[in-house]
């Protein structure tokens, strides 16, 4: 069971003000935007499901945290997770209003499979970023290809999470079964210190660039990433096309050369049942922000508009969806 450390911020009852100006914000916005979207039903405190403190959904939901409180007056928490498939059950429990997730879990969500007993009624605020895969190691080790991971301590990523799905997925697709290695199942954090105490020979972690923790693992101990784009079509193959080819740039984490890699989309998710008009205002302001949030958190420059639609096969919340089509150009 993950920790959860949680970040407790005051935030948003200026709400019914600011979306008063919001229209000069964001562009043409919707006859709504100007009422409470709470409709009088604002909630105790709303909870942003991330992952762990040293990766971009956990910078990420800090961000969010910090514009809403600087905008309205609604208790935020900002909940440290294991990754997107607890996320993604939180979401489904109640316990959290707001989740990152990675595509490939959220697709598992919809659809009731792999750690999902049954479909779970989620839906996308928008795509938000993308995902590269690393597999980290120390720059003198051996491992020069998944293959090579048979017979090491290997962490997959933390229970419930969207790293350690793709992990064992590209496990699969290299033919390496799980048995040939020794799983720590560590989360980002636990990896990291895993790996520079010696405990662990190599680790996985799926996230944006670039990640805070690998950065000061980096100015730490040197590292290497192990290429992982001969992979791409098998696991396209298996599992969706929602993967695809991504590349690691020179430079980043103190690698000499480019790296290539898997990348996966994220999500920003909400309950099947959130009334739209909250989740319309919740994506009104992710985007009238994007310049601040990206001042902290470098992939949130990459949020657009028309990109952010395509979410396939999970669904827009129809307040998202709303948005897009009162914001288009």
């Amino acid at each position: 069971m993950s920790t959860r450390p949680t970040t407790r911020r005051p935030l948003l009852a200026a709400l019914a003000a600011a979306l008063l100006v919001l229209p000069l914000l964001a562009g043409c916005v919707g006859d709504d935007a100007a009422g409470d979207p709470w409709e009088g039903n604002q909630p105790d405190t709303l909870t942003v499901a991330t992952g762990g403190s040293t990766g971009i959904y956990h910078a990420y939901g800090v961000a969010i945290a910090k514009v809403l409180e600087e905008r309205y007056d609604l208790p935020v928490e900002v909940d440290e997770t294991g990754g997107s498939v607890e996320n993604l059950q939180s979401l489904d429990a109640g316990t959290a209003q707001v989740a990152f997730s990675a595509a490939d879990a959220a697709r598992d969500a919809v659809a009731g499979e792999g750690e999902f007993d049954e479909p779970l009624d989620v839906r996308a605020l928008g795509r938000v970023y993308d995902d590269f895969v690393h597999l980290v190691v120390p720059a003198g080790s051996d491992v020069r290809s998944i293959a090579d991971l048979r017979g090491k301590r290997v962490s997959l990523g933390a229970p419930r999470s969207g790293t350690a799905l793709i992990a064992q997925r590209l496990l699969s697709a290299a033919d390496v079964p799980r048995a040939a290695l020794t799983d720590t199942r560590l989360g980002l954090d636990d990896s990291i210190a895993a790996l520079r105490d010696g405990d662990i020979e190599a680790f996985f972690w799926s996230g944006g660039l670039r990640t805070p923790g690998l950065t000061a693992l980096a100015d730490d101990v040197p590292v290497r990433l192990v290429p992982l784009g001969d992979l791409v079509e098998e696991v396209r193959s298996r599992y969706g096309s929602g993967y695809r080819h991504g590349i690691v740039p020179k430079g980043m984490y103190g690698s000499s050369a480019a790296v290539e890699t898997l990348a996966v989309p994220n999500f920003l998710m909400v309950r099947g049942d959130m009334p739209d008009a909250e989740a319309r205002t919740l994506v009104s302001t992710l985007f009238d922000a994007r310049s601040q949030i990206a001042a902290q958190v470098p992939s949130a420059a990459n949020l657009d508009r028309v990109r952010a639609i395509f979410t396939d096969p999970v669904e827009l919340h129809p307040g998202a969806l709303r948005y897009y089509r009162e914001t288009k150009d």
